[in-house]
């Protein structure tokens, strides 16, 4: 630790000469909270019956280990969350409810389905983010839940999105932290669409029902998320980022941006300050796309980098829901979740520790050669050096010491699971 200090104090001069404030950076960057995906543990299968996945959805990879039930969930969970600094929420699927009735569908679901889920949070001090699950269940129209022309269908998915309205205010209530909740359907087509007008109409009207619910919703944030494409609706989806923007602002909720929802030319960090003048707040999805949405393990390359800088150069940190999303059964579990969180706050407080004072004053005043000098030579402050130091300070591991943790809970728990 004597060593770690004396490179941070180094650190700290050399940062000090660009105005920076190390121990401020820390502090911010250390409170901004970050929503772990429950689903990276099982491969998003979930513990309410579904044996496989359908609606836009795949999951690759056969690494030995996946948690079977939501005990065992807790636990991987448990042991990633011990290995990562800072402030950390747990976003829930609904169809990782532990059912007090085998029999409940998911149009009955209430607080009670997952008031393990609760205790299990505030026991290890974390808060609850949701998400409805219109995916993986046999009332899907095909590809259609809240767009589908069968009443009887589309009344058991707008029921659906009521009730997970309900749980997540009772998780914002039981666990004195905010709640966001994001929806986000798979309708669409997988072929030419010759009417693409109908279905949004259809749309809009479930939502509006979902919505426009009496629901006591303190604390609690709802939010519509658009994609691009899915499995197996490649040609038209439903809800896409123009739909899903308009309808987010006309109806005061929030809009999601997810990292692997746009063209792959497109980045979400481009998008952030353009949504933001007319939002109080929005969420963020972020992953890691390659070639498509993929759901790539995030790790700490430009765009994650630039999602962060935009967030705080724009001191925004207030008005934006982190959340990850992501799904890997190539590697261990558990490492994916610890690489993810850890890259995400890495990445935040290096935004911290950017001289961006100086760089808007070069760009203000019109000096944009010393604003990219400036941009580069910020590239070469010792940030590796604070970021040890950050890590000691929480008590966790530095550098990839943490793996030795996950590889003997590999040895003595995941190997021996079927």
């Amino acid at each position: 630790m004597d060593n770690i200090t004396k490179k941070y104090e180094l650190a700290k001069e050399i940062y000090q000469d660009h105005g920076i404030d190390i121990d401020e950076a820390i502090e911010k960057a250390n409170s901004i909270p970050i929503s772990m995906n429950c689903w990276q543990g099982d491969d998003v299968i979930g513990f309410d019956g579904a044996d496989t996945l359908t609606g836009g959805i795949q999951t690759t990879g056969n690494y030995p280990g996946r948690a079977r039930n939501a005990d065992e969930l807790k636990k991987d969970m448990e042991l990633a969350l011990s290995l990562i600094p800072g402030k950390v929420k747990v976003n829930l699927h609904a169809s990782y409810a532990e059912k007090t009735d085998p029999k409940k569908d998911r149009d009955a679901y209430t607080i009670e389905d997952f008031s393990k889920w609760v205790e299990w949070a505030n026991k290890n001090d974390v808060g609850l983010d949701f998400n409805p699950t219109f995916f993986s269940h046999p009332k899907m129209d095909g590809d259609f839940s809240l767009a589908s022309f069968d009443e009887e269908t589309r009344k058991f998915w707008i029921e659906h999105g009521k009730r997970c309205r309900e749980i997540g205010a009772e998780f914002a209530k039981r666990t004195g932290k905010p709640c966001a909740i994001n929806f986000w359907m798979p309708d669409g087509y997988k072929d030419i669409c010759v009417d693409t007008l109908k279905r949004r109409e259809v749309m809009i009207d479930s939502l509006d029902q979902i919505f426009s619910a009496d629901i006591e919703s303190e604390n609690v944030f709802c939010a519509l998320e658009s994609k691009l494409f899915g499995l197996g609706v490649e040609s038209y989806t439903v809800c896409n980022h123009e739909f899903a923007l308009n309808y987010a602002h006309t109806r005061d909720i929030l809009y999601t941006l997810d990292a692997g929802h746009f063209h792959p030319t497109e980045t979400i960090s481009s998008k952030l300050t353009a949504i933001m003048p007319f939002f109080d707040k929005i969420m963020l999805h972020v992953s890691r796309g390659v070639r498509w949405d993929s759901d790539h393990i995030v790790t700490w390359d430009d765009e994650l980098q630039d999602i962060m800088n935009e967030i705080i150069w724009n001191n925004l940190e207030e008005r934006v829901f982190i959340g990850l999303d992501y799904f890997d059964a190539s590697i261990n579990r558990i490492a994916a979740w610890v690489i993810g969180v850890r890259n995400s706050r890495k990445a935040l407080l290096n935004a911290c520790l950017t001289p961006i004072k100086e760089m808007r004053e070069a760009e203000y005043n019109g000096n944009y050669g010393k604003r990219l000098a400036l941009y580069e030579s910020g590239k070469e402050l010792p940030f590796g050096l604070v970021w040890d130091y950050y890590c000691a300070f929480q008590n966790k591991p530095l550098g990839s010491d943490w793996l030795s943790d996950i590889e003997e809970y590999e040895a003595e728990v995941l190997n021996r699971r079927d």
